[in-house]
């Protein structure tokens, strides 16, 4: 069976593919899937690159396969192009759940009968430490565990 892993996969990514959306940008979370390996290349491409707001950037473990997560806020006048393997999420810091807005409307629908409703209430401590996406208009839910945070 072949390993499906995140990278390069065609997940959601709100607001990224329209420059016009460019400007909503000022407090969004990036999340930037990689590899153990290019990790700490990232990181250096990361911080020459652009401003990081918070001077963090928190590195997750997928629990599920050898992947990894880097998530940080960059300035939006710091921004000429969006990171490769980069999406934008939103968190909920309750339960350290990272998601995307697509994600979202997929979980609503999936505990509301399929019916996509703002006003549900999700339980969110059932999303601990999880990043909820789409791939291919599935859910697709991602087991995390902070592995560092870098300070810069």
């Amino acid at each position: 069976m072949e390993t499906v892993t995140t990278l390069n996969l065609p997940y959601d990514i709100y607001g990224i593919d329209n420059p016009v959306n460019f400007v909503d940008l000022n407090n969004k979370l990036f999340c930037t899937f990689t590899t153990l390996e290019a990790l700490d290349d990232l990181v250096n491409s990361l911080t020459h690159s652009y401003t990081i707001m918070y001077n963090k950037i928190f590195v997750l473990e997928v629990k599920d396969n050898n992947e990894y997560v880097l998530t940080y806020n960059i300035e939006m006048a710091n921004i000429a192009h969006i990171p490769e393997n980069t999406i934008l999420v939103h968190r909920k810091k309750e339960s350290n759940t990272l998601y995307t807005i697509n994600a979202l409307n997929e979980l609503i629908k999936k505990l509301n009968g399929g019916i996509v409703d703002t006003r549900y209430q999700i339980d969110w401590q059932h999303y601990r430490n999880t990043i909820l996406l789409t791939q291919q208009n599935e859910l697709r839910q991602l087991k995390t565990k902070i592995y560092k945070i870098i300070e810069l």
